[in-house]
């Protein structure tokens, strides 16, 4: 993987092997704070919302929902499916906390080097659960009220996006829970639809995306 910086003056990192970027490279960071925090964890009304992350990746989303958890004093579990993490080295080169908030770099260290596959509390809001495993092949337990559906694009990982797998995402949602993703594409749209999910295009990220979809159950 290659380490390349965005319009915003943030890192992603870019994938030969699929010709595939991990964010936006009109703006990591605004992609990810618009897509994720506004549209989706800001839109829902809960107190204590469960969140669901589809790929972990760099744990940029993961870092806004822990700051956002702690300036609205809102608990957060979080729970995020990731196949391949991303190496340490690759993670301190990307510099998300010395951009974003430098005083939390000790936190945003931590979603990384936490252990797989357990409850961890990393601030009195905010505990993460972090699942190795499949995305494809991972029966989900239990209720979110928020999805962050922020897989590589369909056309890259095609299995990712399946109709299947947007019915089993509907079922685990909430009554009034959302799902927020990037890919705004009609055959996306569509695949929501058929789940059950009432689905709406709205603008995407600032100097980014035309539109982005939320879908609400």
């Amino acid at each position: 993987m290659k380490l390349e910086q965005t319009a915003d003056g943030s890192y992603t990192l870019f994938v030969p092997e699929l010709d595939e970027h991990y964010h936006s490279i009109k703006g990591a960071l605004t992609e990810s704070e618009h897509i994720f925090i506004n549209m989706g964890l800001k839109h829902h009304p809960s107190s204590t919302p469960r969140v669901l992350e589809i790929g972990f990746g760099t744990g940029l989303n993961a870092f806004l929902t822990m700051l956002e958890a702690d300036t609205s004093q809102r608990h957060i579990h979080y729970t995020t499916i990731e196949r391949y993490p991303v190496s340490d080295d690759l993670i301190h080169r990307l510099k998300y906390p010395e951009q974003i908030c430098p005083k939390r770099s000790d936190d945003f260290y931590a979603l990384h080097t936490t252990e797989w596959n357990a409850d961890v509390k990393i601030t009195p809001y905010f505990t993460l659960h972090k699942l190795m495993n499949d995305f494809t092949k991972y029966d989900f337990q239990g209720e979110y009220d928020v999805i962050y559906f922020d897989a590589f694009a369909p056309e890259k990982q095609p299995e990712m996006w399946s109709q299947e797998l947007f019915n089993t995402l509907y079922a685990r949602l909430s009554s009034g829970g959302i799902l927020t993703t990037y890919c705004a594409k009609g055959v996306i749209r569509r695949m929501l639809q058929t789940a059950g999910f009432t689905v709406e295009r709205l603008p995407g990220p600032p100097g980014g995306k035309r539109e982005i979809l939320r879908a609400s159950k």
